[in-house]
C-alpha cells in the first residue's frame, strides 16, 4: 500500500498581532514552541505603506531571521486591519485606486523579505440603506475588479512574485462567495501575468448562515475548485460563525475527517495552516499552550 499523500502543515501568523510582532521573537516560538518550518505571514505585523526605509528594515529582518531559523515563509496575507476596509470594492474609486497601491507595496515588501506570494480578500461593497443584499456583484464593478487584478498580476510579475491569491469569505457584500463565482473568476483571470489561485478556509465554506445544508461543505469547495486551490487555512468552529478557534476548543471540524478529505479531493499537496484569532485582552502564556495543543492534534491528524 502507497504512503498517504503528504499534507504540508504550517501557522498564519496572525496569532502575533500585537504580541509577538517581530521575527527575533515569532522565529524562534514558531519553530522551537510549536516545531513547525513552515508560515504565512500576516501583513498585521507590517505595514506596507510605512516609510521605505522602514519597510526595507523589516523585510531584511524578516529574511535572515527565517533562514536562521530554517522556517519557510510559504505566503503574505493581508491581515485583520487592512481586510476591514472595503478595499479594491469600496464606493469611492479614489479608495480603491489606494487599496490597489497599498497591495503593490505589499508586493514590494514580500519580495523583499523572500516571501513569493501574497494574497487575501479582495474587498467588500458598501451595505445598503435599507439592509438587503444583493445575490451577485454588479457586473461593472466585477470587470473593474478583474481589471484591477491583472493590473496587479503584471506588477506582482516584475517584482519576481510566482502566485497571487484571493480567499472566498462567507459575505454576500464580498467577492466570490459561491463556488461559482470562483470559478468564473478564475477563468477570467486566466492569462494573468502572474497565476491567481484560491486559499479557501474551514470556517467560510462551512458558513450555514449563507450556505444551508448541504451546501454548506467544505468537500464541495475542495473538489470542484481542486485545479484552482493551492493553500488552505483551518480552523476549529461550529459552522455558525466564522470562529477561527483553535483546536483545543469543542468544534464541528475533525482533523482527521480534514485530512482524509484534503487527500480525497486532490488538494493535499497544497499547505494547510493553521488560522486563529484570540481576543487582544487574553493572557499569552494560555494562547501558546492553546497553540502548542492544536499544532499535536493537526500532526497527529495529518501524519
Amino acid at each position: 500500500m502507497s504512503a498517504p499523500v503528504a499534507i504540508p502543515l504550517g501557522i498564519n501568523l496572525g496569532f502575533c498581532t500585537k504580541r509577538w510582532v517581530t521575527p527575533e521573537l515569532w522565529a524562534p516560538l514558531v519553530r522551537e514552541r510549536l516545531g513547525l518550518d513552515l508560515v504565512q505571514f500576516s501583513l498585521d505585523l507590517v505595514d506596507p505603506m510605512w516609510p521605505d526605509a522602514v519597510v526595507e528594515r523589516h523585510a531584511a529582518v524578516i529574511r535572515r531571521q527565517a533562514a536562521a531559523h530554517g522556517i519557510a515563509i510559504h505566503s503574505a496575507f493581508i491581515g485583520l486591519a487592512h481586510y476591514t476596509f472595503n478595499q479594491l470594492l469600496h464606493p469611492d474609486p479614489a479608495v480603491r485606486d489606494y487599496a490597489e497601491n497599498w497591495l503593490v507595496r505589499a508586493y514590494r515588501f514580500a519580495a523583499a523579505a523572500g516571501i513569493t506570494r501574497v494574497g487575501g480578500p479582495l474587498g467588500a461593497v458598501a451595505a445598503r440603506a435599507d439592509g438587503s443584499e444583493a445575490d451577485a456583484l454588479d457586473e461593472a464593478d466585477y470587470e473593474e475588479l478583474v481589471g484591477r487584478m491583472l493590473r496587479l498580476a503584471e506588477q506582482a510579475r516584475g517584482l519576481g512574485l510566482s502566485e497571487l491569491y484571493v480567499e472566498p469569505t462567507p459575505l454576500r457584500r464580498e467577492w466570490p462567495w459561491t463556488i461559482p463565482q470562483a470559478r468564473r473568476m478564475m477563468a477570467d483571470l486566466g492569462g494573468s501575468a502572474v497565476p491567481w489561485r484560491l486559499c479557501v478556509d474551514w470556517g467560510h465554506g462551512t458558513f450555514r448562515p449563507l450556505y444551508p445544508e448541504p451546501e454548506a461543505e467544505m468537500e464541495r469547495w475542495l473538489v470542484e475548485l481542486a485545479d484552482v486551490i493551492t493553500a488552505v487555512h483551518i480552523q476549529q468552529t461550529d459552522f455558525a460563525l466564522d470562529r477561527h478557534w483553535d483546536f483545543t476548543v469543542p468544534g464541528a471540524v475533525d482533523p482527521v475527517a480534514a485530512a482524509a478529505l484534503l487527500r480525497r479531493s486532490g488538494v493535499a499537496p497544497s499547505p494547510v495552516f493553521l488560522e486563529v484569532f484570540y481576543p487582544f485582552e487574553h493572557d499569552s502564556a494560555s494562547i501558546l499552550k492553546a497553540l502548542e495543543d492544536s499544532m499535536n492534534t493537526l500532526r497527529r491528524a495529518f501524519g
